[in-house]
Parts: C-alpha cells; structure tokens; sequence
C-alpha cells in the first residue's frame, strides 16, 4: 500500500523539478543495472521508467542517443530489444558512481598533480577534449595549459589521456612547496581554481529538498515496510540529485574545504535514505526484470559495500 505522504511528495519533486529522461537513464543503469552486470530489455527499462512520467517515445530516443554517444549497444531478439553498457564505457561508469557512494575521506599530503600541456604539444581538438573530462574529473585552471588537483587519482588521469590518445604528449608531475624559500602556501591555490560557492549551494539545495523527506520517513512506525514501487521512485531521485551536485564537486581533501562543508551533511542524508529505501527498491526492481527475464540477476556482493556499507 502506497504512502499517501511519499506519494505526495514524489508528485511535488516530478513537478518542480522533473529530470531528463536521457539523465534518468544513466543514473537508473548505474545505480541499478550495472550491478546486475549492465544489461536489460528494452521492454523493462520502459516499465522502471514509468512512474517517472517518461513515455515510451521519449525513452527510446535516450537510449538512442546514449547508443549514438558510445554508453550503450543494442541487440535484438525477434521483435525485442536488449541495452547493455558498452565494455569501453563500465570503467567510466563505475568512476563515476564511485564518487556518490564513497565515504568522504580523501586527505592531502600538501602536494598537488600537475597535467601541462605546453603550446604545440596537442592539436586543437585534442587540447579541448582533454579539458573538458580534466574539469569533469576536479581539476582546476591553475594557468593557461595548466591543470591542478591536490588529490588525483592517477588511475583516472591515466584513463583520460589513454581515451584521448595524449598519452607521453603532455607533462604529469607533483608539486610540493620548496623548503627554505618564502612562498604562498600551495593550500591558497584552491581559491584560484575553483568558486565552490555554487558547490555549496547545490548541496543546501539538496538538503533542503530532501531532509523533509528522511523526517517523513523516520515518523513512520519501525515496522511500517515502504511501498516498493515508491521506495524504488525515492533512491533513484535521491541517487540522480545527488549524481547531479557531485558532478560540480572537485572532491578536494578534507583539509582544504571551507568549514562547515555541506557536503558531509549532504553525504550523511543521502546514506541514510538510501539505506533506508534500498533493499525495498531492490525487491520492485527484480521483480519488474524478471516479468521479461526470468533469469534476470540478483545484484552483485559489491553492491552492498555503497555508503559505507548497507
């Protein structure tokens, strides 16, 4: 039986604030499909879309497009169609889902990663290309072809340059302050990169939208079950705003956020209502797969490691 108060403010979330179909999409198969193995029928991914208000049209032009972006391939079977995540494309997705589930614990060692692409050294395309998913990833404009982040991950750098074929065409090095010379601390060099104050405002945006919501459902009685259809709704929107700040956040260390930093109050709210609505959604989400596939796949063990723990 459906909460007559989610019910209500799932109604209000969809009609302020309604998300892209083709967004939708993405964050459905990271945060549902890729732990089953990336693949699904056509067919159900319509039916999870559904409740959203996202029609069979509108859905099959995203997964069109997300094919034609190289996120997706296509099989068919008779008169049916199959989604799975492009091999090319998983390592992608899990980075990036990586980031919403992952505690908020990345510290600095008072260096930072440098990427410089001195002039020549790139063509055009390749410069503009590499700038692009170097901003994605968190760095930050130090200089005209110079990139920064006080904590790299360099299995994602490695990534970025192999995918843009600039591997041994651009500089990558660590920079620390040099002992016995009077120099401006490298930590002021976060004010120079980035104005996290949009940051800031995101996450307090997703506070408030979501905190009256964790309250609702922390009134109920303690052995009150959520409706499936419902809880399957709340992580996916949940899942999708948060995807959606994360995005702007350069992931700094912890000793280089300004205090308080909203994203760890952020993070804390995110948990709770995910471990609070998961193993429901989990129960509707099977369900609506194995309509189509009878051997459609339980999540894997990893799944359980999201926020913590579950």
């Amino acid at each position: 039986m459906k909460n007559p108060a989610c019910t209500a403010w799932i109604a209000d979330f969809l009609a302020n604030d309604p998300p892209r179909s083709k967004s939708l999409v993405m964050t459905i198969f990271g945060d549902a499909i890729v732990p089953r193995g990336g693949a699904l029928w056509l067919g159900s991914l319509i039916e999870l879309l559904a409740p959203f208000g996202v029609n069979d049209r509108l859905l099959r032009t995203s997964v069109f497009r997300l094919a034609q972006e190289g996120w997706l391939s296509s099989q068919r079977d008779g008169r049916r169609s199959a989604y799975t995540i492009r091999p090319e494309a998983s390592a992608r997705f899990e980075r990036a889902y990586r980031r919403i589930y992952a505690p908020l614990v990345a510290h600095w060692d008072g260096s930072w990663t440098l990427v410089i692409g001195p002039a020549g050294s790139i063509d055009a395309a390749e410069r503009g290309a590499v700038r692009k998913e170097l901003l994605w990833a968190g760095y930050g404009l130090i200089a005209p072809g110079i990139f920064g982040h006080p904590a790299a991950d360099p299995e994602v750098l490695e990534d970025i340059l192999a995918r843009n074929e600039v591997l041994g065409k651009l500089y990558v090095c660590h920079a620390t302050e040099l002992p016995g010379v009077s120099t401006r601390p490298l930590r002021d060099m976060v004010s120079e990169c980035w104005d996290l104050s949009e940051v800031m405002a995101g996450y307090a945006q997703f506070i408030a939208r979501f905190q009256p919501l964790l309250h609702l459902l922390q009134a109920q009685a303690k052995d009150a079950a959520i409706d499936a259809e419902q809880a399957f709704v709340i992580r996916s929107l949940l899942t999708h705003t948060y995807r959606r700040v994360q995005l702007h956040d350069p992931q700094l260390p912890v000793e280089l956020l300004p205090e308080p930093w909203p994203g760890t109050q952020a993070y804390a709210l995110a948990r709770a209502l995910y471990r609070r609505t998961y193993a429901a959604a989990e129960d509707y989400i099977l369900a609506t797969l194995r309509r189509e596939d009878e051997h459609a796949p339980d999540v894997e063990p990893w799944f359980f490691e999201r926020f913590g723990g579950l």
